[in-house]
């Protein structure tokens, strides 16, 4: 089986790094860092990962606005999306399954636990 890859897109570098190393330690997952919206949709044309975890609030181009222009896009838009946020609310997550997402982790999470809660989500065998 191939290796999978993530591409996270977060502005918040201790968020970059727990989620780096998290995921690192646990798999054999390549993960691809991305500081902004705009670069996180850049890395998801070229890299095609297999996956997005996807932060809400970011300065600039938020999670949402990212999300949007990867749905319309034709090389991106079949990349299945899980949003990291602190919004808690089940009307935001509500919301934020409407948007396409294949689901919602909420910040903080436990690192150690974060990539077979994704496996669980997206279906992957650790």
């Amino acid at each position: 089986m191939s290796e999978k890859c993530i591409l996270l897109i977060d502005d918040e570098e201790t968020i970059q790094e727990v989620v780096q190393i998290g995921i690192e330690i646990e798999t054999d997952w390549k993960v691809y860092i991305a500081s902004s919206g705009s670069e996180g949709i850049t890395t998801a044309q070229t890299e095609q990962p297999d996956a997005i975890l996807l932060d809400v609030m970011m300065p600039d181009m938020d999670g949402i606005s990212t999300l949007a222009k990867l749905k319309s896009n034709p090389e991106t838009k079949s990349i299945p999306v899980i949003l990291l946020t602190a919004k808690t609310q089940v009307a935001d997550k509500n919301e934020f399954q409407n948007l396409g997402v294949i689901d919602v982790i909420t910040k903080p999470f436990n690192s150690v636990t974060l990539a077979s809660k994704i496996a669980k989500i997206l279906h992957w065998e650790l």
